[in-house]
């Protein structure tokens, strides 16, 4: 096997001595026709990750969200945290993260046999069409894109449209989640009452193209559009940009800027990650979560 590791490195000792460990049960583990490579977050490049047989994320769900964009569906992903929080309150939740170094001997041989749980995540994508005719596709985002005005002093101001439905709207953002990811950002851009309306509705087809929509800050005279303000949805939904200047950020990380007339046009089909787990599949966790 081709294996690659990429790991969170912030020279915190719960990190290193998590990798250290990590390092030695792979050498022991791995036959000589597996070949590992070692690579801190920071220096990974797309080109790592082709031809890989595994990956193995070591970190939290910041580390695996930011490295995903280079990962393509073929390539199985195992997510380690490396500072649970079931052993300290200051550590990460690791959603994705279903492997500690409590389990990663059993759950690295085990992907190794093909007997862990395989996952198809969903992702997001934005496909921006400039004025001058260009057109290019953002990263893949495993849990939500923003879209809003680059000065956030300044009011987003766009045109949206779904199907036969479209508005004109003035908020502060539309930020999208994928159904994986919405106990991430949604959950903390929304109020409570708001999350309660949508957490795992029961009409949504989970672990499907379905993704939700949600105008940050929208007047209460333009609520009365609820497909526009917070909805689910499986259609693509396309805004065309009334700003000077807007971008596109997926999962929080690389920003793609685009100008006044400007269409994107954003759905839940870019290529899926396939994630692996070992106790439960992601869905079951995250409906856990919500019970």
């Amino acid at each position: 096997m081709n294996i690659l590791v990429a790991y969170k490195k912030n020279f915190e000792g719960v990190h290193d001595e998590g990798l250290m460990s990590l390092k030695a049960i792979l050498q022991r583990l791995a036959s000589p026709a597996h070949h590992v490579d070692y690579k801190p977050r920071e220096h990974v490049r797309r080109a790592d990750f082709i031809a890989r047989d595994l990956v193995i994320v070591f970190g939290g769900d910041g580390t695996l969200t930011s490295l995903s964009h280079n990962i393509d569906a073929a390539t199985p992903v195992m997510g380690v945290n490396s500072h649970p929080r079931t052993d300290d309150p200051e550590g990460s939740y690791g959603f994705y993260m279903d492997s500690s170094m409590a389990t990663f001997e059993e759950d690295f041989q085990n992907a190794v046999a093909g007997k862990a749980i395989v996952n198809e995540v969903p992702r997001l994508q934005a496909i921006i069409d400039t004025t001058s005719g260009n057109r290019f596709t953002t990263d893949p985002a495993m849990n939500d894109l923003l879209i809003a005005n680059t000065h956030q002093y300044a009011p987003s101001k766009y045109h949206l449209r779904r199907g036969a439905q479209q508005t004109h709207q003035q908020s502060s953002g539309l930020l999208f989640s994928t159904w994986f990811g919405q106990g991430a950002w949604l959950r903390n851009a929304m109020s409570d009452q708001e999350f309660e309306q949508i957490k795992g509705k029961a009409s949504v087809k989970r672990g499907t193209h379905h993704y939700f929509v949600y105008a940050r800050d929208l007047s209460p005279e333009q609520r009365t559009n609820a497909w526009a303000w917070m909805d689910w949805t499986e259609e693509e939904t396309t805004i065309t940009s009334d700003m000077h200047r807007g971008y596109v950020v997926p999962d929080g990380w690389d920003e793609v800027h685009f100008n006044r007339g400007a269409t994107i046009t954003v759905n839940a089909e870019a290529p899926t990650l396939t994630l692996l787990t070992f106790r439960t599949t992601i869905e079951a966790k995250l409906m856990a979560a919500f019970d």
